[in-house]
């Protein structure tokens, strides 16, 4: 029961191993990318007591040593002072060029490790063992690692491919609910922005995914790793079509900077699935989707006990001016316009930077009319 997703990257080829127990198979996956019998890994407060011991063991069927250090869980953790500790402590266990570096937790971690890893020695190799749903389908495949600065998130950071992708899908039975969901917003993603078919299957089967239903889960990562990979594999440092991947996110960016990366108020993936429900109502006010289809992606997300609007989110927030301008701090700005991710319909995303501010603002108002 373990799919396989091959990333065709010339020179920087990898596969993406998806499925059950693939902890326990570790070493044996790892084994022939080893020049000696050691690795280093770097996990997190949360996932480090859960999970650390049947990696370890995994490894060790195959006589792999392994050292570990374990970084604050949350969002915070990306950061220049953490970055720094991981790089020093790398170099004093010692990490040479040919070896290999594990990522072992979810987006954060595997964000800064990749980066860290992308800049010891000029490069070493690195593994991604992803543990959320969210890097599961979308932060552990690509290559993009980095981490935050004041001014905005992931804004220092190098592409940098992993040798090897390993995503075992029984890990996410251990995420709260709410860690799933927010995940869950990667995935519905791919179907609005490029597969309506997955998107329909999503309607139907997410929620027993969600249930535990390891058959559901397996063909909802694989199909979004699938997306992801033809992506990145056309477009590796999105010049071009990959950044359809951001779809939702530059709503999702400029959220995240209003609740200081507080995930106790917004998580990453709750941001993506408000961003890509602003991101259809923009496309529908512009005459570009039907009027069905935001409601339908609310729908969705409400029916899966999503967060979906500005007023999901609690505490102080800007106004649209003020969430405007946090959008202007945004990646995906190019000679001084900000670049949208729009739809013509369920499955058909398109980049622009032809969006005019004031739609955007009024969509942002109304939104904001409904946090009361």
């Amino acid at each position: 029961m373990t799919e396989i997703v091959h990333v065709g990257l010339p020179g920087r080829e990898y596969d993406i191993h998806i499925g059950p127990g693939l902890l326990g198979q570790s070493g044996a996956l790892i084994a022939p990318l080893l020049r000696r019998p050691r690795v280093a890994i770097v996990t997190d407060a949360t996932v480090g007591p859960l999970h650390l011991a049947t990696l370890c063991k995994g490894l060790e069927k195959n006589g792999i040593y392994s050292v570990s250090l374990t970084l604050p869980a949350g969002e915070a953790t990306k950061s220049w002072p953490h970055f720094e500790r991981v790089v020093e402590w790398l170099l004093e266990e010692k990490v040479e060029r040919n070896d290999v570096v594990i990522a072992f937790g979810g987006g954060v971690i595997g964000d800064l490790v990749g980066f860290a890893a992308a800049v010891l020695r000029r490069g070493v190799r690195f593994v991604q063992v992803p543990t959320s749903l969210l890097a599961q389908v979308d932060s552990s495949v690509g290559g993009k690692t980095g981490i935050n600065a004041p001014q905005g998130k992931n804004l220092i950071g190098a592409f940098h491919q992993p040798s090897l992708v390993l995503a075992d899908i029984e890990v996410l039975g251990t995420l709260t609910e709410r860690d799933y969901l927010a995940g869950y917003g990667e995935v519905a993603k791919y179907g609005l922005l490029g597969d309506s078919e997955f998107f329909q299957w999503l309607e139907g089967n997410a929620s027993r995914a969600a249930a535990g239903d390891m058959a559901a889960r397996l063909y909802l990562v694989t199909r979004s790793v699938e997306m992801k990979a033809e992506i990145v594999t056309r477009d590796e440092t999105e010049q071009g079509d990959r950044a359809l991947l951001n779809l939702g996110h530059t709503f999702c960016h400029a959220l995240e900077s209003a609740t200081q990366y507080d995930g106790s108020r917004l998580l990453h993936g709750e941001g993506v699935a408000i961003g890509c429900a602003l991101a259809f109502e923009v496309s529908a006010r512009l005459g570009l989707c039907s009027q069905e289809d935001p409601s339908r992606v609310r729908a969705h997300f409400r029916d899966m006990r999503m967060k979906v609007d500005l007023s999901d989110i609690a505490g102080e927030f800007p106004d649209a001016d003020g969430l405007i301008a946090l959008m202007g701090q945004d990646k995906k700005v190019v000679d001084g316009k900000l670049r949208f991710i729009l739809a013509r319909g369920i499955g058909e995303a398109f980049i622009t930077s032809d969006v005019p501010p004031e739609v955007v603002r009024d969509v942002l108002r109304e939104a904001l009319r409904g946090r009361g």
